[in-house]
């Protein structure tokens, strides 16, 4: 008799990490349920790539939600009056920082997770080749996973809730030898904070310039298509 495999909800943004993070917890066992969200970003092209993504990786389901932090602006990915900054990865919390973004997506993925009986969650933030984003350290994860325990009722039954975050202290060139040894297709993927509808790169951004140097140094070919 097979013993059926346990379920891990999966948070697809269609860009290069999450992609990695969905074969990573196929590959560790999981039926994977891919949630993407859409929240107002400007680089809505990313969600058609998530589309192909979780149909080409195996996943089980992929839902959409929808949370329009647009309304509220305060970052330039969803506020078209903000620039992207194209002059190179700089210190500080750039503009590009979206308020609350991870908190609101791994809250939906939460409760996902409790309808499907799942006690597992993947995120792919990375706090070592990226642009310096709050929400994506590791103390950040340890008291979400702390809050979801308490907070749900398959917490406190006694499920514990677990929230992986498997590329969290890797360089960029990490992520993609990752991915590429599972056997990844890259091309399928949009990073672009700005990308075009048909997912063609600026080549400026942060997100660009972090995911091209990582092919660079992990001494693979970028698949990206550039505008």
């Amino acid at each position: 008799m097979n013993t059926p495999r346990p379920r891990a909800i999966v948070l697809l943004s269609g860009g290069l990490d999450s992609t990695t993070c969905l074969a990573i917890a196929r590959a560790e066992g999981f039926d994977a349920y891919a949630l993407s969200v859409e929240y107002g970003q400007r680089h809505a092209a990313e969600l058609a790539a998530a589309r192909r993504i979780a149909a080409a990786l195996g996943a089980i389901d992929h839902r959409v939600a929808h949370v329009d932090l647009g309304q509220f602006g305060g970052s330039a990915l969803t506020d078209p009056a903000l620039a992207v900054p194209v002059d190179g990865v700089a210190g500080g919390i750039p503009i590009t920082y979206v308020p609350a973004r991870n908190t609101i997506m791994l809250s939906i993925a939460l409760a996902w997770a409790e309808v499907l009986g799942a006690d597992d969650i993947y995120v792919g933030v990375n706090a070592v080749d990226y642009s310096g984003y709050p929400d994506c350290r590791p103390a950040y994860i340890d008291a979400f996973e702390k809050m979801a325990n308490l907070a749900t009722k398959a917490g406190v039954e006694g499920h514990r809730l677990r929230i992986h975050a498997p590329l969290i202290d890797l360089s960029k060139a990490d992520i993609v030898r990752r991915g590429a040894a599972l056997g990844v297709d890259y091309g399928l993927t949009v990073s672009c904070y700005q990308a075009a509808d048909d997912g063609a790169a600026c080549g400026l951004c942060d997100a660009c310039r972090l995911r091209s140097a990582g092919f660079a140094a992990a001494g693979l070919p970028d698949p990206t298509r550039y505008r």
